[in-house]
């Protein structure tokens, strides 16, 4: 069992818009065409935060267009928010708040022996790492620049450093990088 954050990025190193905006990934991106299928065959258990979902709720359409359903979860979704927020009848959600480590354990009971993904965004994957709880960081780098935005991944984290695992190209308009977290590392917010 692995604890993976797998997500998009610019080549400057955002997976949103400074509004949440994801249009910029949809032309260069093909679902079927990337380690998707096979990616979220092996999960069985998700995490966001809650500007991610309050994404997928606002672009429930698109997310059919791109996912065939516009909740393309059946895995149980652990959403981390403080606030209230709609729920989608018939998704298996949770609201959460607090300690990443309480519900990893959660999560990991649910999953049995399948991975846990953090969809997003980069700051809960960062809390996760700073617990010493991710294992993987799968990044699918776009050949875009934002500016500014969301970032990736907002910690420092410096040695022991990321393991380059692999990289695959994707098309013409990316490229995958798969690394493995070294433990004993807590990172650092910037």
């Amino acid at each position: 069992m692995k604890t993976q954050y797998y997500t998009a990025a610019s080549l400057d190193g955002f997976i949103a818009t400074e509004n949440d905006s994801l249009d910029w990934l949809f032309p260069l991106s093909d679902l079927n065409g990337s380690s998707y299928p096979e990616f979220i065959a092996e999960i069985g258990a998700l995490t966001m935060g809650s500007s991610t979902y309050e994404w997928m709720i606002r672009n429930a359409d698109q997310v059919a267009t791109e996912a065939g359903s516009a909740w393309p979860y059946a895995q149980p979704v652990w959403v981390f928010t403080s606030r209230k927020l709609p729920v989608i009848e018939g998704a298996d959600i949770q609201f959460v708040n607090g300690d990443v480590r309480q519900v990893h354990n959660e999560m990991r009971a649910v999953a049995e022996d399948k991975n846990i993904w953090i969809v997003g965004g980069g700051d809960l994957a960062g809390q996760f790492h700073d617990a010493g709880l991710l294992d993987e960081l799968i990044v699918q780098i776009g050949s875009v620049t934002l500016g500014r935005g969301k970032q990736l991944f907002p910690r420092r984290v410096l040695n022991p450093a990321l393991r380059l695992v692999s990289v695959h190209q994707i098309g013409t308009g990316m490229a995958e990088l798969r690394y493995e977290v070294a433990k004993g590392n807590a990172g650092v917010p910037t």
